[in-house]
Order: structure tokens, then C-alpha cells, then sequence
């Protein structure tokens, strides 16, 4: 059967009335865009969940108090090189004076404003580059997917590449589009969602239903992914809706309401599989599929102990089919399941081999699971013969290469 959802170009500039900005500003790094901007010409409803950890960033806090109170939001302000978390009343009364700025130059209200911080903790922000860097975005916008690309490319600190994706489907006859990006290398274990994500969509629904599809989507898409087991002070993700497809409005969950739905997901499957794959010093996107779970929670934590095992992401560098590794890491989860009756594949574009079975190691060649394991993607299937629950959860090799560029990170 066709899919209902289609791919298309573009990122967060791809659905209809949002505009988007990337620019040097300086503030930390030298000769890269460093700053972004998203804009919608209209109103949106907003919906976001952000970071577990006790010690949230200024903007964190600043985007919660707007998502939970203010009527509508319009912009997106953000910035790469400096997170301004740890920085106490200074850092609120940044955000302050940046929501200020770009509300002033944008003709919104300050708190029409959302904001972003990533990358080093404790510094305090440059005020004065910060909001000449606003002036810059605002005169800067565009609708152009070009636009859109310079401002997923602003976010990025230790990222190699940008991560954004637009998809397109039909409500009530209407084409809807949905587009989004991420940023996340490092300090990635999210227990909310990304990094820092932004998801825009052009689609009419209500503020109650958005934040509803975006809660639950995110257990089984950012929060299954894990590159370090580190929880970042920043943790974002963001989805702003203005309507401007003209659709039949969303007010109740039905056939469009999935449809919704499940458009959002092939976009956080896609990010959260881009910022796995992109961890820092990684070589191989390192992805644990587990089948056959007693409960859905079960194979969710069966996944995301194998993908943040550091002995099985070593494995995977080194492409060595030392599959005690990842049963090991099954057995600690705290999930519980029969060891004798688990059934353990390795898969990739170079093939599948069964690797144990009832308890025992199969008749394998080494050779054959070194060629599986050498791919750029690289798969274990763990099924467990529990139930029928299934969970995918996505990590990334350890590299030598990890430790160099967090030695170094501040320098």
C-alpha cells in the first residue's frame, strides 16, 4: 500500500508562512554561522517537551513559561557555542533582552519568542553579539529552502552534518507539509527528546492535540536514542503549528489525527536516526531492535541498554562478533526475560546472520559477522519470544576518537 506520507525537500522553511535565518554572529566560534532564526508569518500553537535533568539552561526555563502561558508564538531565536546554562539570574536576563530584541525587530511580542542555547556550559553570553546577531537574522529571513538549510546549519556545534527532513500529506484535501531539523553529537542521552530540535508544520490543530502528538511520540523516537548516556542542561525540542495549510482544523483525534501523527514520526524516526548516526567520533549508526518483549516498556529497556553499552559500542568499531557483549547488556537492564529462549541476529546491508540461539553460540563464520558489522549501519535483533512487543532504540560506535574531541571541547 502508498504510503500517505511523501518525503520532499526542505527542512523547517518547507511548510507554508515560515521563514528562517543562519548567520555569524561570533559568539563563540569564528568564520561559521552560529546564530539561526525561525519566523512564521502567523501565529502558532506550540507544543515542546524538554530536558530531565535537574539543571536546566536559561532557555529551557524561559520556553517552558511561554510554551505553558503565553497565546500564541511566532519566532524561534538560537544560538550555537555557548549553552547559557549554569549562569544563573545573568543568564535569564539574556534571554530577557534576546526575546526583547527579536520581538522589537520582528513586531511581536517578547513572549511570541522561543529561544535555543548549545554548547559550552558555564560561559556567560556575549549580549552585544547576541543581538547584533538578531538584526542579522531579522533582515536575513527568508522562505527559501536555502534558508532553511543555513539555519540547521547554525545549530550545529560538534556535528559533521546538518540534520533536516520535510514530508507532505492530504487533510480534508488540502496538502499539509511538516518540516523539521536537530542539532546533537555529544551530551546525548535524552530522557524528553533531542538535543535541540524544531519541528515546523503548517497544519491547523489545536495547542491540546499538538502537544499530545508530540508526548507521545517522543518515548519511542528521541528518547531511544543514546550516543554518550549523558543528559544535556538544554534539551529542546520544539513544534510550532500555523495553520496556513487551511486544513479542516484537528480538534479531536480521529483519521487526521493519525495522519498527523504519523507524518511526525517518519520526522523524529529520521532526526533522531541522523543524530544517532553522527555521534561524535562515530564511524557506524549502531541501531538495537528487540521483538517478542512482554510490554512495550520492556522493549524499550532491552534496546537502550544494548545501545549504551560501551563494551557492545566498542564492538562495533571494531566490527568483532563478541555477542556476550550485547546479552550482557540485555540481562542488566532490569527487564526480565528467559536467556535460554532468545534468539540474537546481526544485520546490515552486507547481510544477517543468526549469532545465538537456545542458549548457546551458533556455527558462524567470524569472517561473514565481520562483514555485517563493517557497514555503516549496523543492527542487532534481539527477540526475546515474550510477547509481542517491539521497541528500535539508536546509538552509535565508541570510537577513539570520542575521547579526543571531549578532551578538547572547550579549547
Amino acid at each position: 500500500m502508498e504510503s500517505r506520507i511523501r518525503q520532499t525537500e526542505g527542512g523547517v522553511t518547507a511548510a507554508k508562512g515560515f521563514q528562517a535565518a543562519g548567520v555569524e554572529a561570533g559568539v563563540k566560534y569564528q568564520n561559521r554561522k552560529d546564530m539561526a532564526l525561525i519566523y512564521s508569518e502567523a501565529p502558532c500553537k506550540a507544543a515542546a517537551t524538554f530536558t530531565a535533568n535537574l539543571v536546566k539552561a536559561a532557555p529551557v526555563q524561559w520556553d517552558r513559561q511561554i510554551v505553558d502561558h503565553s497565546p500564541f508564538v511566532q519566532a524561534v531565536v538560537v544560538n550555537s557555542g555557548i549553552a547559557n546554562a549554569c549562569t544563573g539570574k545573568q543568564g535569564m536576563d539574556v534571554c530577557r533582552a534576546e526575546a526583547e530584541c527579536a520581538g522589537k525587530l520582528l513586531h511581536i511580542p517578547a513572549e511570541a519568542v522561543l529561544l535555543g542555547s548549545t554548547g559550552v556550559i558555564g560561559m556567560q553570553m556575549p549580549l552585544d553579539r547576541i543581538t547584533a546577531g538578531i538584526g542579522k537574522l531579522a533582515e536575513a529571513r527568508s522562505d527559501t529552502l536555502e534558508a532553511g538549510h543555513d539555519a540547521a546549519r547554525a545549530i550545529m556545534t560538534t556535528d559533521t552534518v546538518p540534520k533536516e527532513i520535510a514530508v507532505q500529506f492530504e487533510l480534508g484535501g488540502k496538502t499539509v507539509t511538516l518540516g523539521g531539523m536537530c542539532k546533537g553529537s555529544g551530551m546525548i542521552h535524552p530522557n524528553m527528546c533531542t538535543m535541540l530540535g524544531f519541528i515546523t508544520t503548517d497544519a491547523d490543530i489545536s495547542g491540546e492535540l499538538l502537544q499530545k502528538a508530540l508526548s507521545a511520540d517522543v518515548p519511542d523516537t528521541f528518547n531511544m536514542v543514546s550516543v554518550d548516556g549523558d543528559t544535556s542542561t538544554n534539551d529542546t525540542l520544539l513544534l510550532l503549528a500555523n495553520g496556513r495549510a487551511q486544513n479542516p482544523k484537528i480538534t479531536a483525534e480521529g483519521e487526521d489525527y493519525d495522519v498527523f501523527c504519523e507524518a511526525l514520526h517518519t520526522v523524529t524516526v529520521y532526526l533522531a536516526r541522523k543524530m544517532a548516526g553522527d555521534g561524535e567520533g562515530a564511524t557506524a549508526l549502531f541501531e538495537c531492535r528487540v521483538v517478542g518483549a512482554a510490554d512495550k516498556q520492556d522493549a524499550r529497556t532491552l534496546a537502550r541498554s544494548v545501545i549504551c553499552s560501551s563494551l557492545s559500542k566498542a564492538a562495533v568499531f571494531g566490527h568483532d562478533a563478541n555477542f556476550g557483549r550485547f546479552l550482557c547488556a540485555l540481562g542488566y537492564s532490569g527487564a526480565q526475560f528467559d536467556p535460554e529462549n532468545v534468539d540474537l541476529y546481526f544485520q546490515s546491508e552486507n547481510g544477517k546472520i543468526h549469532i545465538y540461539s537456545a542458549g548457546c553460540a551458533l556455527d558462524y563464520s567470524e569472517e561473514e559477522a565481520a562483514r555485517v558489522l563493517s557497514a555503516p549501519e549496523v543492527t542487532v535483533l534481539a527477540d526475546i519470544h515474550m510477547g509481542d512487543a517491539e521497541a528500535t532504540a539508536w546509538g552509535c560506535d565508541l570510537s577513539y576518537d570520542y575521547v579526543k574531541i571531549n578532551a578538547d571541547y572547550r579549547s
